[in-house]
């Protein structure tokens, strides 16, 4: 038996940038522990698992090490697989039942997906007092997100400069943490990002659309805009825009396929 396996480039214009997941169409449910086990292989910051689910779609996101409950880069890139498969007609909407509840998918006129998504203001709190060390900043504001420590920094220039101290991170106890900051001047979005997941087997994750529910309304406000121009300054880099509406966004992006092939590892609950 072989499984349908994609790996997509997700809030990318072109192949190698924005963040690569892998998705995997199946038949039926596959067992918790091979879908961890082909995460783990694919050693990506998530692979997705598709399953039909009468009109819509069962999906589950894994990292190599654990499952989580919310993943906008790799649900941009299920939904361009269903549409490049022909799974789904061009100009509809993809639904997914996930742990964060029904999420869906519009495929634009322009070719660009709109994922339809929860939004996750962070909550201002005190940081902690480790947290400026692990960072290798202070913090200009302060707070938490549904998943995340969020923080805004003081400018581009030090956002694209850090590099936090990967175990520090990790033991600040949050699934991750988002940094992010105004663009400059010069710029042609309105913000910048980058997010740090160490402790959830993802040093750095390249463009990470989850974090963008927080990103997109913290700055909606702050800047008096309803639509956000965001970049994720990773090395691979990814652009995202956020359309704010009350407590759900529309994260827009693009999605580029560079590997198809098959998974020959059929589903099976022994992995001894």
């Amino acid at each position: 038996m072989s499984i349908p396996l994609t790996i997509v480039d997700a809030f990318a214009e072109r192949p190698f940038t924005g963040n690569p997941a892998a998705v995997c169409l199946l038949e039926s449910p596959a067992p918790e522990a091979w879908m961890q086990a082909v995460a783990g292989e694919m050693n990506l910051s998530e692979t997705a698992f598709v399953v039909p689910a009468g009109d819509a779609f069962d999906l589950r996101w894994f990292t190599p090490t654990l499952e989580v409950d919310l993943c906008g880069h790799a649900t941009l890139a299920s939904a361009h697989v269903l549409f490049e498969a022909g799974e789904l007609v061009p100009g509809t909407e993809a639904r997914f039942d996930t742990k964060s509840g029904r999420l869906t998918v519009r495929q634009l006129e322009s070719g660009t997906l709109a994922m339809d998504f929860p939004a996750t203001s962070p909550i201002e709190e005190d940081a902690p007092e480790s947290f400026a060390v692990a960072v290798g900043a202070e913090p200009v504001w302060f707070g938490r997100s549904r998943f995340d420590l969020f923080a805004e920094l003081a400018s581009e220039a030090v956002i694209r400069q850090l590099d936090p101290d990967p175990r520090a991170v990790a033991a600040l106890g949050a699934r991750g943490i988002i940094l992010t900051a105004r663009a400059d001047a010069s710029s042609p979005y309105d913000v910048v990002s980058r997010f740090f997941a160490p402790g959830s087997g993802v040093p750095e994750d390249p463009v990470t659309g989850s974090a963008h529910c927080a990103i997109g309304p913290y700055w909606a406000e702050r800047l008096d805009l309803e639509s956000v121009s965001c970049y994720q300054a990773s090395v691979r880099g990814g652009h995202v825009q956020v359309h704010v509406r009350g407590d759900r966004v529309d994260l827009v992006g693009r999605a580029v396929t560079v590997v198809r092939g098959e998974l020959a590892a059929a589903p099976s609950s022994s992995l001894g």
